[in-house]
């Protein structure tokens, strides 16, 4: 019995409920947006402050490609539940980590265990998304993940003046992580038995000659090239914009988060179901544009009025943007190697977050501005324009030579 493929719909209670475990896991990483700042303030040199914020990404960049290819649905609800014990265990550890050795493994685990529940949750919540709504799919779960970078700096910020450091907020996440084990124990059975209806194709892992395939269709690889420059962009945002701001004295990090997430969530939330409705590509043409033009400016910024303008266009843009990537590289993916795919952009994100601070921190501490690190990502962002106009063209191209010959 080969089951069904589709889901019914969308907002099903299993699919609601992974989308607040994903939440819960970026809770836990949106709050190190300062991690380089605290880093210098208890002794740690620029250098190696960058390669220690590098580590926790680059271990998963370097995990998830070795784990991806062995999840799949029907092992995944299991894998989760370790992967949240793990993600209590190394929250609570930054308490006693204060110098490089203890902090390089930390980070090194941190990594390894983020990617481990991150990818566990993405295999099972495609299996729960329509083609049909794809758009509207990756917009919700897009929210999942903006919500906890629209309000935890913000909360870090006014907490903290009532902590020892930042280590002690990075140990108080550990919360999510207990919540996120209770979820999962209410919708278990609930989870198991819906997967049970599903097509067998969706329920095992992909095979080396599908993966191979995958990679030689040439939108998977333009979407997922376009997604890495992406996030190279916004990892330099994400590390770099309190000492932006420091420097420029343009506005308040916190807000500037607040500012640009809830933007996001409210280009998602409204547009979602719109995404599935128009031409996902141009959409994804112009927010790049509107990136671009963002990354230009920031470092421009003098004052709160301006810092915080750009601070909603930057929302505006990187609110289209991710959704449409994802639910544009689901439509160009075989139905087993959605999860794959999927998989494969958070790879990019691991890539860029692991390279960007690497990268960033040495151009400092060898003398360059942060402004020289947002016109960068600006250039990123221009590549990413160029590749998905020139896929655009392409297939509009090859749609016309279909018609012609029929």
């Amino acid at each position: 019995m080969s089951g069904k493929s589709e889901p019914a719909g969308l907002f099903s209670v299993e699919f609601l409920s992974l989308c607040l475990i994903f939440m819960a896991a970026f809770c836990n990483v949106s709050v190190f947006y300062s991690f380089f700042h605290y880093l210098g303030a208890i002794g740690i040199p620029p250098a190696w402050a960058g390669f220690l914020v590098g580590l926790e990404p680059m271990a998963a960049f370097a995990f998830r490609l070795a784990v991806i290819p062995w999840l799949h649905a029907r092992n995944a609800f299991a894998v989760m539940i370790v992967s949240l014990f793990l993600l209590i265990a190394v929250s609570c550890s930054y308490l006693w980590a204060g110098d490089i050795a203890s902090l390089a493994v930390l980070r090194v685990f941190h990594g390894a265990v983020f990617v481990l529940l991150t990818s566990t949750v993405i295999a099972l919540m495609v299996v729960f998304i329509p083609v049909k709504r794809s758009g509207q799919g990756f917009s919700t779960i897009s929210i999942a993940t903006m919500i906890p970078y629209a309000v935890m700096p913000m909360l870090v910020e006014s907490a903290l003046p009532f902590v020892r450091n930042e280590s002690e907020i990075y140990a108080g996440v550990a919360v999510f992580g207990a919540a996120s084990l209770l979820l999962s124990a209410l919708v278990y059975r609930r989870t198991t038995a819906a997967l049970k209806g599903r097509d067998q194709v969706l329920m095992r892992r992909p095979r080396l000659s599908e993966m191979r395939e995958n990679f030689r269709r040439l939108p998977v690889a333009v979407l997922l090239l376009t997604a890495l420059l992406v996030y190279f962009a916004h990892a330099t945002v994400f590390y770099f914009i309190k000492d932006l701001s420091l420097e420029s004295a343009g506005g308040e990090v916190g807000s500037f988060f607040t500012v640009s997430m809830l933007m996001m969530i409210a280009v998602r939330a409204a547009g979602g179901a719109l995404f599935d409705r128009f031409d996902k590509g141009l959409i994804l043409q112009v927010s790049l544009s509107l990136l671009m033009l963002c990354l230009v400016l920031l470092p421009l910024s003098r004052s709160g009025v301006f810092f915080y303008t750009v601070a909603s266009l930057y929302g505006l843009g990187m609110g289209a943007v991710f959704p449409l990537l994802n639910a544009l590289l689901f439509s160009a993916s075989a139905p087993a190697m959605r999860g794959f795919n999927t998989n494969m952009s958070l790879f990019a994100m691991d890539a860029a977050y692991f390279l960007v601070p690497y990268a960033g921190g040495f151009l400092i501490a060898a003398g360059a501005g942060f402004g020289s690190l947002f016109q960068a990502g600006a250039a990123f962002v221009a590549l990413a324009v160029l590749l998905i106009f020139r896929q655009r063209k392409y297939e509009g191209s090859r749609v016309n030579r279909l018609e012609n010959e029929t």
